[in-house]
């Protein structure tokens, strides 16, 4: 009998119906963030022959002496790390904007 009951719900053919429905993913976008506000810099070029009145108006000017050096090979090194940084900036918020388009 329990063979019976087993074999008797096998036996008769089922219709398997297969629905499929599109399901949207609601994915929130975030603001992007404030823009960057950069202080000005000055750079003021100092060789043997200015040296002395660039120093009497700094000290004047500023209160103190202060002295920060770059060689001509690392300004142009920092120059280009500022590119690859703006550069590197860019292409992240190209990415940015092909996920917030994709999701909408």
């Amino acid at each position: 009998m329990l063979l019976l009951t087993v074999m008797g719900c096998s036996a008769t053919p089922k219709e398997i119906v297969t629905v499929t429905d599109a399901v949207k993913t609601t994915v929130p976008i975030v603001a992007r963030p404030k823009q960057v506000n950069l202080y000005d810099v000055k750079v003021h070029v100092v060789n043997k022959d200015n040296y002395e009145e660039f120093l009497k108006e700094f000290v004047e000017k500023n209160g103190t002496e202060a002295r920060v050096v770059l060689s001509i090979k690392d300004y142009e090194n920092l120059s280009l790390n500022f590119s690859e940084l703006r550069r590197y900036i860019e292409q992240q918020k190209e990415i940015i904007v092909y996920y917030e388009e994709a999701v909408k």
